[in-house]
């Protein structure tokens, strides 16, 4: 655990910082559409990529700290947010879909992750599954459905590239040669969506014992070859209130002794 007097060398934040909660979006102007929605947000610190606002949802502390692209930069940041006790994450994206059902504006929750980014192979084996937390990805579900949005459940695929590593074409038409087989095999598999963070952050939360997940708004489909930037602020929203959700869950369970969220419990304030 870091000193309450230093603050952690790449993001640049101390114990006293940020909430136990953290969303966690890659790009820093999409740390402006998520504080948009809250009571109340101020900045604590902005550092290379990393940049942290912590502030109220609905009177219940929240942080966000972007994380750049990519599973490597993502990993550093909840090392270093895990660090100074953040306990919970939520990764808040875009993402290019698979399935054709999946439409532009949609939501994608992961409930896993399918581990083609090399970061988490630094922590575990390759066979180690990649796991949203039920707690985090019930939280998502139910405040999409309160916000009226159009989602989908299921698996992600992470990569460590944007090009050829999602079997698109590269500079000069330049195309990886399994590419197009990757791009089959995950369609036919039921994988939901591409991106480049959430299978490393649902590796790192099951191997610390956090509870980690990811919502992402749909801009293009592979499939149905269509993109357009719709519905920029639908993960941020869900993913604030999902936080609420979440605070409201674990109310619950301590005043029924329980350790985890489960159906016997009563979610009238739910």
């Amino acid at each position: 655990m870091t000193d309450e007097t230093e603050t952690e060398y790449h993001i640049e934040v101390g114990p006293n910082d940020v909430a136990e909660t953290v969303l966690l979006p890659g790009d820093t102007e999409r740390v402006e559409k998520i504080i948009d929605t809250w009571d109340e947000a101020e900045e604590v610190a902005n550092h290379r990529e990393y940049r942290t606002v912590t502030g109220t949802y609905d009177d219940v502390p929240i942080s966000v700290t972007s994380t750049g692209i990519g599973s490597p930069s993502a990993a550093i940041a909840v090392e270093e947010l895990a660090a100074v006790g953040c306990d919970t994450f939520i990764r808040v994206g875009s993402c290019g879909a698979i399935q054709p059902d999946i439409e532009i504006g949609d939501l994608v929750i992961t409930s896993g992750g399918v581990r083609l980014e090399g970061t988490s192979a630094a922590y575990v084996r390759d066979s180690y599954p990649a796991v949203a937390d039920y707690e985090v990805v019930t939280a998502l579900v139910a405040a999409a459905e309160r916000l009226e949005y159009d989602y989908h459940v299921g698996l992600t695929a992470s990569t460590d590239s944007f090009y050829a590593g999602q079997g698109r074409e590269g500079f000069g038409g330049y195309q990886s040669p399994d590419g197009q087989a990757l791009y089959e095999e995950l369609l036919n598999a039921n994988v939901k969506n591409f991106e480049m963070e959430a299978s490393a952050i649902c590796t790192l939360g099951n191997v610390y014992g956090l509870r980690a997940g990811a919502v992402c708004t749909v801009y293009a489909n592979r499939t149905t070859d269509e993109f357009r930037v719709e519905g920029q602020s639908r993960a941020a929203k869900t993913a604030s209130l999902a936080v609420a959700l979440l605070n409201q869950m674990d109310e619950v369970k301590q005043n029924a002794g329980a350790d985890r969220w489960h159906a016997g419990l009563s979610i009238d304030s739910i």
